[in-house]
């Protein structure tokens, strides 16, 4: 019997909305701090469109990696940098050819007042603050281009007795949001809400200040065989993901 064109797509869609319901599977992933936000959205359309769903973990890049060095379950790794991935992938713990930065991140001077942060950073060098909160640079990539920041503007010295510094970008939004410091280096997708700073006062780092964030992403043995985890780093260079990425203050790698 002929099959008509029709009744050919017919049976390839089904055929996809069948895989969908039966493969629908959980990845678990390793998400950056700083990436949060966007990824609880990207999660939740990933899940409308494929039917798989992401579980997060969030947290540093650096004690992600040791985790998985040390056989941390993870599937795949969003990380705040690409050093991470690229160790993994040299320790042999990746699957070959799936690395690729999916977001370059912004780093902003914040403080939760009004008006206390100029867009010159000039309160750098010249505000009467006591406290400077910003990530552990050992652990938190964001943490190293704020100490790169500090390094350029000739005020690391200076300013380094002021230091507060948390373990992710996270803690070190607390510090912050709490008032445990005046101000603080943070990742621009914490503060942003419908393109610009949703609340306090904050300087967006010029991008000459500080080496580019480029955020790697990888996926790890673990994850090899689940479609999932496949899906998901597809997923990621979509368009409706690509769009929540820029939504939040990221640009997007070339």
């Amino acid at each position: 019997m002929l099959i008509t064109t029709f009744q050919r797509t017919s049976i390839i869609v089904a055929l996809l909305l069948f895989g969908q319901s039966g493969w629908s599977a959980t990845v678990l992933v390793a998400v950056a701090a700083n990436f949060s936000k966007p990824m609880t959205d990207i999660a939740a359309e990933f899940e409308k469109e494929t039917g798989h769903r992401a579980n997060l973990a969030l947290g540093s890049s650096g004690k992600f990696v040791s985790q998985m060095e040390n056989g941390g379950p993870f599937e795949v790794l969003l990380s705040a940098d690409e050093k991470g991935p690229e160790k993994l992938e040299q320790a042999g713990l990746t699957v070959p050819n799936t690395r690729f930065v999916y977001a370059l991140g912004k780093l902003v001077l914040w403080s939760t007042m009004p008006d206390y942060v100029d867009n010159q950073g000039k309160i750098l060098s010249t505000g009467d603050f006591k406290h400077l909160a910003l990530a552990d640079s050992k652990l938190a990539p964001y943490g190293v281009a704020a100490v790169e920041v500090l390094k350029n503007m000739k005020l690391f010295d200076k300013l380094q007795l002021f230091f507060v510094q948390g373990e992710n970008i996270a803690q070190t939004y607390q510090f912050i949001s709490t008032a445990n410091a005046e101000l603080g280096f943070i990742a621009l997708s914490q503060v942003l809400e419908n393109g610009k700073i949703a609340n306090g006062s904050g300087w967006i780092i010029p991008d000459n200040l500080y080496a580019p964030i480029r955020q790697g992403a990888v996926l790890l043995k673990n994850g090899a065989e689940n479609p999932a985890a496949l899906a998901l780093l597809e997923f990621l260079k979509s368009a409706p993901a690509l769009a929540i990425i820029k939504k939040y203050g990221y640009a997007l790698a070339q």
